[in-house]
């Protein structure tokens, strides 16, 4: 079992920061400076393009560190952020810019479905190594409640697949504006825990029905739809349910004053 390897430390506003790696995958860790062991630990994917410490995805875990007393994790998707690019990745980047710039439409669905699963078939077996990791970490443990919490675009299209196998997750944040396949909707399928899925209304690059149509395979009894106005690129944390994660994983236990 490989172990995380620690490069980087800093602290700021009441969240500590320690980059690491995992052999070839690299990190993040966000947490409370003041420390709790075996808190809720969240993870968190980034979108297409991007990289685990994109604006958006920091704001929201350094939110859960403050507000929750959460610890979150994020690590590139291959291909992404800090790592290198394989052909494929290349290739497929600049299929997708071709296709967009043509308004392609079709051309842009077909290679986003194909890259997507190539990513995620890539991409899951290195979440469940980082969390096995995780889990030799005194402060996480094997205790710790394991929840995915940033499952946008990407995020959506790793995050299925990796909470359909992975039992130690036992809720999970998913978002539209990935391109929905059968093999995302038979993975969709296979999910039983509580699930929140928000919608961006307006993605020029999905189709609205095919996005309602996975929601509506998830098999979790607790599942809700937040829709909000937005394209591919605004998908909008309004009016979400933001007890989601506290009320399926816990709340961070607190000493008497």
């Amino acid at each position: 079992m490989r172990s995380l390897h620690f490069t980087a430390e800093t602290s700021s506003n009441g969240v500590l920061e320690r980059d690491f790696t995992m052999g070839e995958i690299p990190g993040v860790l966000w947490s409370p400076v003041s420390g709790s062991d075996h808190a809720p630990l969240v993870l968190m994917g980034h979108g297409g393009g991007l990289h685990k410490k994109t604006p958006g995805l920091m704001a929201r875990a350094h939110e859960l560190v403050i507000t929750r007393g959460f610890t979150v994790v994020a690590i590139d998707a291959p291909g992404h952020g800090d790592r290198p690019r394989a052909a494929e990745d290349e290739q497929a980047r600049a299929d997708l810019r071709e296709a967009m710039v043509a308004g392609d439409t079709e051309r842009v669905a077909s290679v986003s479905v194909r890259y997507g699963a190539s990513l995620a078939e890539r991409a899951v077996p290195e979440w469940q190594a980082t969390l096995d990791a995780l889990q030799q970490l005194p402060e996480i443990g094997a205790e710790a409640p394991i929840g995915y919490g940033g499952g946008i675009t990407l995020g959506t299209a790793i995050g299925i697949p990796l909470t359909a196998i992975e039992p130690r997750i036992t809720a999970a944040i998913f978002g539209g504006g990935f391109v929905v396949h059968e093999a995302l909707i038979e993975a969709a399928r296979r999910i039983t825990v509580p699930v929140q899925f928000l919608l961006p209304w307006d993605d020029e690059h999905v189709d609205r029905q095919s996005a309602l149509a996975l929601f509506d395979a998830f098999a979790s009894k607790e599942k809700t739809l937040h829709a909000n106005p937005g394209d591919h690129r605004t998908i909008r944390w309004f009016g979400i349910d933001d007890e989601f994660l506290v009320r399926h994983l816990g709340r961070v236990a607190t000493s008497p004053a």
